[in-house]
């Protein structure tokens, strides 16, 4: 049972979602958040302010979470912040890939510097909290680019049978293209496992997919599911980078906070890497998602295309077998019906 959870980045989309999930249960939630994503995304404006949107939501809905503002580059704060919980759900971090191209540096000293210390207070607390970090997929670089794949119309699929079961925790991080953002997750990541392995911190980095869900406010930059969303249901033209027939597995925000929890709630004797995302049974080309939201939403908003992006992937679809077999958990939210949540939550926020 974990009494005393930590959220690092608690404002942000997953990280509100983590406390929600807590705070239902009773637990002692302590939400810490900069607030910085306005400023840190270059497209992000007032109108998708995932930041700002949660602080007050968790704020007026779970009046019992301690929100505290804070920066997890601060090592003093994070120590003082970490003491005590015996969960830490480490979410903050610098989020894009275009950031961390314009701005390398800051995007290191949140990503890797931010989880040290986070790793790092973890260890000296006498609570001995479990850590779940927030990694992700970037962190293989251009080696998902190198697996073989098919063009079948609307989307491309892996060409290799090795991976007709999505990419494993095995594949190579190695001899690759990384961008900063991956580079600076991968670093974080490394020291997850580090940390674990030399039974310092009971710690797994999740390499996450796609996640969506209510209370996302996606743009170019990062969230792209929810960016498709509210660029049709607001009409605003949208930007497809490359030919829209790239592939991703997208897993609902609510499944991703249950093997979280999974792990927390038993972490003795775990792995500590999981591929996490929605695996086989739930993927989508950009093509395919657009055909969806027309099905439910009756509209279709104007599309242009443009030139590939740098670190983009024509096909990334998680191998989420050891997380099934390790924390006995599958995704069990479909697309539809979390693209059903998504307008429906959607509704009620346009009304308030």
């Amino acid at each position: 049972m974990i009494d005393r959870v930590l959220v690092t980045g608690g404002a942000g989309f997953v990280g509100s979602h983590v406390a929600e999930f807590y705070a239902e249960r009773g637990a002692e939630v302590t939400v810490v958040d900069n607030l910085s994503r306005i400023d840190t995304l270059e497209t992000a404006d007032e109108s998708r302010a995932t930041g700002a949107y949660n602080w007050h939501y968790l704020r007026d809905t779970y009046p019992e979470i301690e929100l505290v503002e804070g920066d997890v580059r601060d090592a003093d704060f994070v120590e003082d912040a970490v003491a005590g919980h015996d969960a830490v759900v480490h979410t903050a971090g610098q989020v894009a890939v275009t950031a961390s191209l314009d701005d390398p540096r800051t995007d290191f000293d949140v990503n890797a510097g931010g989880t040290f210390n986070v790793i790092e207070a973890a260890r000296e607390a006498d609570s001995d909290p479990a850590v779940v970090f927030a990694s992700t997929n970037k962190v293989y670089g251009d080696n998902v680019n190198a697996i073989p794949i098919r063009d079948e119309g609307d989307r491309y699929w892996y060409d290799d049978p090795e991976f007709e079961a999505g990419v494993p925790e095995s594949l190579s991080i190695d001899q690759c293209e990384h961008t900063p953002y991956g580079t600076s997750k991968l670093a974080a990541d490394l020291y997850v496992q580090d940390y674990a392995a030399r039974n310092e911190v009971d710690a797994a980095a999740f390499r996450m997919s796609c996640i969506y869900g209510p209370r996302q406010f996606g743009n170019e930059d990062q969230g792209w599911v929810a960016h498709f969303i509210l660029s049709t249901l607001r009409d605003e033209p949208l930007t497809i980078f490359g030919d829209g027939k790239q592939v991703r597995d997208v897993l609902y925000v609510k499944d991703l906070v249950r093997a979280y929890d999974a792990f927390l709630s038993d972490p003795g004797g775990k792995p500590s890497v999981y591929n996490v995302g929605g695996g086989v049974d739930h993927t989508t080309s950009l093509l395919e998602l657009l055909d969806r939201l027309e099905t439910q939403t009756g509209k279709r908003t104007e599309v242009t295309f443009d030139e590939w992006r740098e670190g983009d992937q024509k096909v990334y679809v998680s191998d989420v077998r050891r997380a099934k077999r390790e924390l006995d958990w599958v995704p069990e939210v479909s697309l539809d019906e979390g693209l059903s949540r998504y307008l429906s939550w959607y509704e009620t926020y346009e009304s308030a």
